[in-house]
């Protein structure tokens, strides 16, 4: 019975997943309840209720949510986007609705956001910290010392430069993968891609190094809560390869990428994605692209004498 439960369960989650893929991918199309209803294969009477229960959000929340941070993944990326196509593009009916939910999401306007805006919203979503105040040998605050921003900034610096990096445009191939989606911090992750080997051994899927193994991120962490971060543990499958429940399918996107190589111990995944995105791609003449990017998983850390992380960082480029 319990198994049966779980089957069930995971059947939903499957079918949610696929909305969610759905509305992401159209934006600007057509995203009426009698659609997504019947991407999820629920009747709409009932679908509302599902996706709340699997979620946490109502589907309106869902959609709203997921436009207002693609736009303001936009206004950071594509610097020569007007707001007014970004608007367009991410499905909102004018500039003036727009303005309003991009305000009630973000607490400013868009063309604050894009004129540094993100940098005041990191900063209230960052844990508080000592680190970067600096005390006086008299217990005061010294005027003259950086303020903490300045110092988180300065410290992963320093910490990046200690990330020895390899960056490689190349053109990769499109993928496909069987997934099971995780959603909360990124660095969670682990616990799916466990849960997917599991499903995969007995089935005969893993065969490395034919068999890639990666995460796919599909929120920016800087924008979405942390509660809410969609990630996905991947391994390339065959197209026509069964599943069933919790684990999908989907195609990755190939085409041009940066491939940063790096070897890295487990809690420096976000400072080599720093390194990344702060140091070598403002002096690239490249600019991050909307397709899916991904991290590559090239070792058993297990089986490294130092216990490090061999991965490849893929993140979809375009020209400046």
């Amino acid at each position: 019975m319990h198994n049966r439960r779980e089957r069930m369960r995971q059947e939903y989650v499957a079918r949610i997943n696929r909305v969610m893929d759905y509305i992401g991918a159209n934006l600007n199309g057509d995203l009426c309840l009698e659609k997504l209803a019947g991407v999820a294969n629920f009747s709409p009477y009932h679908f509302h209720r599902v996706f709340r229960g699997i979620t946490g959000e109502t589907l309106n929340t869902f959609i709203r949510r997921i436009r207002a941070e693609t736009a303001a993944m936009k206004l950071i990326n594509n610097p020569k986007m007007t707001i007014t196509a970004i608007a367009m593009h991410c499905g909102f009916s004018s500039s003036a609705s727009f303005a309003r939910e991009f305000r009630t999401f973000f607490g400013m306007s868009a063309s604050q956001f894009r004129r540094g805006g993100l940098k005041s919203l990191s900063k209230l979503r960052q844990p508080k910290s000592k680190i970067g105040k600096s005390i006086r040998k008299d217990g005061k605050d010294d005027a003259a010392s950086l303020n903490y921003t300045e110092g988180i900034l300065q410290i992963k610096r320093r910490r990046t430069k200690m990330i020895e990096m390899t960056v490689e445009v190349k053109e990769l191939p499109e993928l496909h993968v069987a997934y099971i989606r995780h959603v909360g911090p990124y660095n969670q992750i682990g616990g799916a891609i466990e849960k997917l080997m599991r499903w995969a051994g007995p089935r005969g899927l893993i065969n490395f190094p034919e068999t890639k193994l990666l995460g796919v991120y599909h929120d920016n962490p800087e924008i979405t809560e942390e509660s809410k971060l969609r990630s996905s543990a991947c391994i390339t499958v065959p197209k026509d390869t069964p599943v069933e429940g919790e684990v999908g399918t989907m195609t990755i996107p190939g085409g041009m990428f940066a491939v940063a190589h790096v070897e890295i111990n487990e809690d420096q995944y976000a400072e080599a994605w720093d390194k990344l995105m702060g140091e070598w791609f403002p002096e690239s003449g490249y600019q991050p692209d909307d397709r899916l990017c991904y991290e590559l998983y090239l070792n058993d850390p297990k089986t490294h004498p130092e216990g490090k992380h061999i991965v490849d960082i893929c993140e979809p480029i375009m020209p400046l």
